[in-house]
């Protein structure tokens, strides 16, 4: 692999993690994750080997991916080098048929994590994300538990994942006026098939000083371009199909994007996937993207965007085919408030002022 990993600082933490990380939704294969992937012990193992190699130090799982069988497989496949590389999980999603089974209560947190810990084989989660929002537990009482782990010893560093900006701004408040410990990272889904981050999320990271991990930043393999205007997806496809996430608004906003990438691609003789991530790699506020593959040469392909630099031509043609639009009160800000705008603010704004 030809040049070094970059690491970027995770929020406002002292953690440096790789700019590229390894997603192990793939990992398992049971329920309804085999559509996605089934990947085994020896496959997962030649997996992180080949990400080690390339310089990625995060990987990232959940506890209910494949019913906690990723997670036992990531902890088996690190067993032996656990110390040099941390590890992300999270919790939240409903993983039983009890009810308390799912949400972020203190008591379903506190079980979760140590089920996480037994089947990672390790002592200590390195960052443990809220995978999702529960509108019906106090924040108090999920934060308050975040804490506990944290004090405990058991979580290093907290997160939240899928998030609405209220939601997280509500999060972080909550955080400090009861002085527990502090969400560092969010992790969203955002790509150039989709910006809508750039409404809320990624301002709100650039002000509050929150790291971002991306996930799905290939848009579920949408941008790979292997999904071309007029032609039948491969066979063995999610996208397009019955998946849905992400889901497709406009398709001839999709077929636009692809045209560029592919383009880029071809006058850069390299795939289309690492231009992708290498755009959004380049985004304001972006520290790592979590990359995922079903096969070795999939993941060996999309490596190689850690030392894929676009230039500012080529960014600017991605910049106009995947441009959303201004919603309200964007557009009347852009009109109305452009002398006083913030950082954060022109990290939407600026193309339309």
């Amino acid at each position: 692999m030809e040049g070094a990993m970059e690491y970027r600082q995770l929020g406002q933490s002292g953690l440096m993690v790789s700019v590229l990380s390894l997603g192990t939704m793939t990992f398992g294969g049971r329920s309804n994750f085999s559509k996605i992937g089934a990947t085994d012990v020896k496959g997962a193992r030649r997996q992180v080997d080949l990400s080690i190699e390339a310089g990625v130090n995060l990987f990232d799982t959940a506890n209910c991916y494949s019913d906690g069988l990723s997670e036992e497989i990531l902890g088996e496949v690190l067993e032996g080098r656990r110390d040099e590389l941390l590890i992300a999980t999270k919790a939240r999603m409903v993983v039983g048929h009890g009810p308390n089974d799912g949400g972020v209560s203190r008591y379903h947190l506190i079980r979760e994590c140590e089920k996480s810990l037994r089947r990672l084989r390790t002592d200590r989660i390195d960052l443990y994300q809220l995978h999702e929002w529960d509108g019906r537990t106090p924040l108090d009482e999920a934060l308050e538990a975040l804490d506990t782990l944290v004090r405990s010893g058991k979580v290093r560093y907290v997160g939240a994942s899928n998030y609405s900006g209220w939601h997280l701004m509500k999060a972080l408040a909550t955080s400090e006026r009861h002085n527990y410990v502090r969400f560092v990272s969010q992790q969203i889904y955002y790509s150039l098939q989709s910006r809508d981050a750039e409404y809320e999320l990624i301002p709100i990271s650039l002000d509050q000083g929150l790291g971002i991990l991306v996930w799905s930043p290939l848009a579920g393999g949408l941008l790979s371009g292997k999904y071309r205007r007029g032609q039948q997806a491969p066979e063995g496809s999610r996208h397009l199909n019955d998946w849905g996430e992400p889901p497709v608004h406009d398709q001839e906003q999709l077929y636009r994007i692809i045209d560029v990438l592919v383009d880029i691609a071809d006058s850069r003789k390299v795939s289309a996937a690492q231009v992708a991530l290498a755009y959004t790699l380049g985004r304001l506020g972006i520290t790592s993207l979590v990359i995922g593959a079903r096969s070795e040469a999939q993941l060996s392909d999309n490596l190689g965007a850690a030392n894929l630099t676009l230039s500012s031509e080529e960014r600017s043609r991605l910049d106009a085919a995947s441009l959303p639009r201004l919603l309200y009160p964007y557009w009347h800000q852009a009109k109305t408030a452009k002398e006083r705008l913030s950082a954060a603010d022109l990290s939407l704004l600026r193309p339309f002022i």
